[in-house]
């Protein structure tokens, strides 16, 4: 081994962090004025940001700050003009549905808890279409309404048609299309066959250098997480889905265009997602790549799938085996 690489291999690897902001300043002042009740930041950052993916993803990175339930309803008395005080109001509506509900498998969640996780999201139906009402051309609305539906059990021609409504605003929005994906599970009432189908046609559909590849990645982590112990390691070391996360990774993280302007928004999920897929195919060269692009910033998500727990201990397990 040429000396540079084995200095490497012995340079200590970055701390491990599960960092809500993945190191972004905006995400943190927006999670810490919504903390605090803190409206006129929270609306001038959203403002600032166009709908679409990226005002998408700042509320996803604080609609799970606790307290936002109760503030927001006295902003939208005192604004009741504001439909972005709305939106807000509806995202965090929806996160706090699923706290209440947990994300624990059906069987174990509680006669109590659905009633609270229904009743949650019936309100924040009503507020998301009544912003979709006012604002025609926003995306963020739609998304949310993926979200609950799911959860209301709307059935999949519904579910379909929102997210339908998602991708006419915004054809390669990454997260309308990871909520179909969802909703196309068998977990869902979907199968195996829809998900994958699904994930690689939508890859196929983008432009190359799309984020859509990281759909492929996590098509293979939903059928792996649905097999009985044994079958999913063997399900997830055959040739063809190796050869599938390949595929999807040169069209998305390892294509030219994927950060030919600066990565994109969420980068640092893409390459979490294809870094548990790697290493879960025990694709040593696909796991080691993902991770020297990452670092130490793991995700939450997909990680707990391995443990249900602390995310960052099957993180750095893999980490350990495949990083170079």
């Amino acid at each position: 081994m040429a000396l540079g690489g084995l200095l490497k291999r012995l340079a200590p690897k970055p701390a491990v962090r599960l960092d809500p902001t993945f190191g972004d300043p905006v995400i943190g002042e927006v999670r810490a004025a919504a903390g605090a009740g803190g409206w006129p930041v929270v609306r001038e950052r959203l403002e600032g940001v166009p709908d679409g993916e990226g005002r998408t993803r700042l509320l996803a990175a604080f609609d799970d700050v606790a307290g936002v339930e109760v503030w927001i309803q006295d902003v939208v008395k005192a604004e009741p003009e504001s439909a972005l005080a709305l939106l807000v109001a509806g995202a965090r509506q929806v996160t706090w549905a699923w706290e209440a509900r947990t994300s624990a498998r059906a069987q174990n969640v509680s006669r109590e808890q659905f009633k609270v996780f229904h009743e949650r999201l019936r309100v924040a139906e009503d507020w998301l279409y009544e912003v979709a009402e006012r604002e025609p051309e926003w995306v963020a609305p739609w998304y949310y309404l993926q979200i609950s539906g799911r959860g209301l059990q709307v059935g999949q021609e519904t579910a379909r048609l929102r997210f339908e409504a998602s991708v006419r605003r915004d054809p390669w929005h990454l997260g309308a299309h990871k909520q179909q994906l969802q909703q196309v599970c068998a977990k869902w009432s979907g199968s195996h066959e829809e998900m994958h189908a699904f994930a690689r046609e939508s890859m196929l559909a983008a432009p190359e250098g799309s984020s859509l590849g990281e759909l492929v990645a996590l098509a293979h982590l939903e059928h792996w997480l649905d097999l009985e112990s044994g079958e999913d390691a063997q399900y997830v070391i055959q040739d063809h889905v190796a050869e599938q996360l390949h595929e999807a990774a040169d069209r998305s993280v390892r294509h030219p265009d994927y950060a030919r302007d600066g990565r994109p928004p969420g980068w640092i999920h893409t390459y979490n997602a294809f870094a548990m897929a790697f290493s879960l195919a025990q694709e040593k060269q696909g796991a080691a790549e993902m991770f020297a692009e990452i670092g130490g910033a793991v995700t939450r998500f997909p990680w707990s799938y391995l443990n249900g727990g602390d995310p960052t201990v099957p993180f750095r397990h893999f980490r350990s085996k495949y990083a170079r």
